[in-house]
């Protein structure tokens, strides 16, 4: 997915290639934690939350670019998308099989890796210029409506409605608790999210154009 897209930005011309390596080359070098703490368990938790956020920003760009009359970057990403459900679906069919066998074993790593924030592989990226770039890149990709603190609620709730959380039973009373605080999430951040867009437009704060170097320094 990663080279087609690099091919994609080589022939369009309107990018700068070496900028665009030099992350690559640094994102490759830092890599990313995931917090599987070589538990499969966590990695298979891990995957099927960031292969739907995946799945939806790769159809979010895709809709993006028809919009805007780019078929070739429309076809590309709806592709990428569909991919990334097809993997969605098999992580996720792997966690319905271990709740089947340890329903207590999961719903624990599953509440544990709630309470922090699921973190995406390009966490720790640079250009070697920019010591913010990610959390640039993050800011227009919710202005946009690439990927938003919505989708991460709805992600959330799938999950929950995908292993059939809320009518789990035979499990113990710990487990029983974070099963409880696990249903009641999607609606905690839901809420979060429209409060803090609320926010924004109520104070009328406009979110500040950032400068790439992947696009010769213009800014978006």
């Amino acid at each position: 997915h990663g080279d087609l897209l690099n091919k994609y930005l080589y022939l369009g011309g309107r990018c700068d290639m070496r900028s665009i390596e030099v992350t690559i080359q640094h994102l490759i070098t830092s890599g990313f934690n995931p917090g599987a703490q070589k538990d499969p368990y966590r990695g298979f938790v891990y995957t099927s939350f960031q292969e739907r956020a995946t799945k939806i920003s790769h159809g979010n760009v895709g809709k993006l670019a028809r919009e805007k009359g780019d078929k070739n970057l429309a076809r590309i990403s709806a592709i990428i998308a569909g991919d990334e459900g097809r993997h969605e679906k098999a992580y996720q069919t792997f966690v319905t099989e271990i709740l089947k066998r340890d329903p207590d074993g999961l719903i624990k790593v599953f509440g544990d890796m709630m309470r922090g924030q699921i973190v995406m592989p390009a966490e720790l990226m640079t250009d070697g210029k920019d010591t913010q770039l990610y959390n640039n890149f993050s800011a227009v990709a919710q202005r946009l409506g690439v990927y938003t603190a919505i989708d991460y609620a709805n992600i959330i709730e799938h999950l929950i409605k995908t292993w059939d959380m809320e009518n789990i039973t035979g499990i113990s009373s710990e487990s029983e608790k974070e099963r409880e605080y696990l249903c009641r999430l999607p609606t905690r951040y839901r809420k979060l999210a429209e409060r803090s867009m609320n926010k924004k437009k109520k104070d009328d704060e406009a979110d500040v154009p950032q400068s790439f170097s992947w696009i010769y320094d213009r800014k978006a």
